[in-house]
């Protein structure tokens, strides 16, 4: 006998649809699996043949094949046992063909008939609403996942006996359901807030322009100063993540198995901070399958590289591409896959081995040979695609003390939401969300400004030596300050405050 299961695996973050086939010949016992299966795939005999008969059905002892098609594509993943094990009971005629074709199905069986999460639920629901099938069968746990795709039913089951039940009508399963705006709701509140900082006012101000304009930014100051704080602060002063940004962001971390048991969407934008001992694969991602790293982990969220000049030069090269493009590629001789990687990028260093340097109050006592070398780890390519510099000096003792409250992480977020939505509206045309990602097109339509300000620009590129794209960060950040302030035109004191977050260009510190 022959029967077909639908089930359904990932490459990159896009599920695709695989046709399992079971066939059951008379013949000595055996059980092959072809289609190019992985390990785990080839080892799904064993988990389904004692999930079979630890669930009170038959075993057969006959030829058994199973093809997974498309057979040119390698299969992985533990998520292909409950398919295969429908179809050997569909072969057997214990359960409808007819039935099991109505829904794409996927899970990982345990030895007792238990079925196991798996990986990937978000995208194979969408690849099965896409397809126009009735529904998704998913193991319970993936339940809250699997539903957030709205236009199909999702079938969360516990054991295999119990979707036997359901496909023979002796069972009734509900489908499962999740509340989205409630889901929101309850995500919308944090636990830090820039109220919490006190004195680094010039610093707020810059991650405020950051996060209006999508604009990376970097830190530098002495240890204690308070980098690290502002930097965890970030998030809550970024516009609401959308529900197509948390479907995207979910999708990344349903593929690497990231997602909290019973957690559906990922409703706040991700904050990652590696540590400076990561590699460029953990960093990038990579491996013999490829998979997402930080930097797609960080997706329509922050990556913060604390400690800058600690991380090795070629695992910071290795940002340009992701930085630019909004997307990393990894090509292996698999197989070649795009991880989409829409980040802020946030950085923090100090400004010298021993952190001291210019610190009026300590004395620094590095070299200048160990503070070039210390520097020199930052490339002049890589530091022209932060768009803002700034310095973080030390916290005077006065402004700690300060007993009034500085202003709230929900006032700022105001505002900077209020920006947002002007870019969201100037570039509804074009495939950009925010001022950070303006081309030289946008550039020329978007920022052009007033002869004061061209002299202004002038005179700061002559003294600077400023290359072509700082000058077009310069722009894209006049832009942004004009849009906090609700300006349509940009102004002199637009790109005044601007040219001050250069602070690296002047007079070379980083050369």
């Amino acid at each position: 006998m022959l029967a077909k299961v639908l089930s359904s695996a990932v490459i990159g973050i896009d599920a695709y649809l695989v046709e399992v086939e079971v066939d059951i010949m008379n013949g000595l016992p055996s059980f092959t699996t072809v289609g190019l299966p992985e390990a785990s795939v080839k080892e799904s005999k064993e988990r389904v043949k004692s999930a079979i008969s630890n669930s009170g059905y038959t075993f057969p002892d006959d030829r058994i094949t199973v093809n997974l098609a498309p057979a040119n594509i390698k299969k992985e993943g533990t998520g292909f046992d409950l398919p295969i094990a429908l179809g050997i009971l569909a072969a057997t005629r214990i359960i409808s063909q007819k039935i099991i074709s109505r829904y794409l199905i996927l899970g990982e069986l345990s030895l007792d008939g238990r079925v196991k999460p798996v990986k990937g639920s978000l995208p194979m629901a969408l690849a099965a609403k896409t397809a126009g099938y009735n529904g998704i069968i998913v193991p319970y746990d993936n339940g809250r996942e699997a539903s957030v795709v709205e236009g199909i039913s999702v079938i969360p089951v516990q054991t295999l006996s119990q979707l036997v039940g359901f496909l023979r009508g002796f069972e009734r399963i509900d489908p499962a359901k999740t509340d989205i705006e409630a889901i929101f709701k309850e995500d919308s509140t944090f636990d830090i807030d820039f109220s919490e900082v006190m004195g680094q006012e010039h610093v707020k101000r810059a991650l405020e322009v950051a996060a209006a304009g999508g604009h990376n930014l970097v830190m530098i100051g002495p240890p204690g100063s308070g980098k690290t704080m502002l930097a965890k602060r970030l998030p809550t002063i970024l516009p609401p993540i959308t529900f197509i940004e948390a479907i995207e962001t979910t999708k990344i971390f349903s593929v690497v198995g990231m997602l909290k048991k019973d957690q559906a969407l990922v409703t706040r934008r991700p904050f990652r901070s590696p540590h400076h001992t990561i590699s460029d694969a953990g960093l990038i991602g990579g491996g013999h399958v490829p998979r997402p790293g930080e930097v797609s982990l960080a997706h329509n969220g922050v990556l913060f590289l604390d400690e800058l000049s600690e991380f090795k030069k070629h695992v910071l090269e290795v940002l340009r591409q992701p930085l630019e493009d909004l997307k990393v590629t990894i090509s292996r001789a698999a197989s070649t896959i795009t991880y989409p990687s829409g980040f802020m990028l946030i950085s923090a260093m100090n400004p010298c081995p021993c952190g001291y340097f210019s610190d009026p109050k300590h004395e620094c006592r590095c070299t200048y040979h160990q503070i070039h070398k210390y520097r020199s780890k930052i490339s002049g390519p890589l530091l022209d695609r932060m768009d803002i510099h700034v310095e973080v000096p030390a916290v005077p003792y006065k402004a700690l003390m300060k007993k009034s409250s500085a202003e709230s992480s929900e006032n700022i977020r105001k505002r900077v939401s209020r920006a947002r939505d002007i870019q969201t509206e100037r570039f509804s045309r074009a495939n950009i969300h925010c001022n950070a990602q303006m081309g030289s097109r946008h550039i020329k339509r978007h920022c052009q400004i007033d002869t004061s300000s061209c002299n202004l620009l002038e005179n700061a590129i002559d003294k600077l030596g400023l290359s072509a794209r700082a000058y077009n960060r310069i722009l894209k950040i006049a832009r942004t300050i004009a849009d906090l302030g609700g300006k349509p035109d940009i102004i002199v004191d637009h790109i005044s405050e601007a040219v001050q977050y250069r602070n690296l260009d002047r007079g070379k510190r980083f050369a």
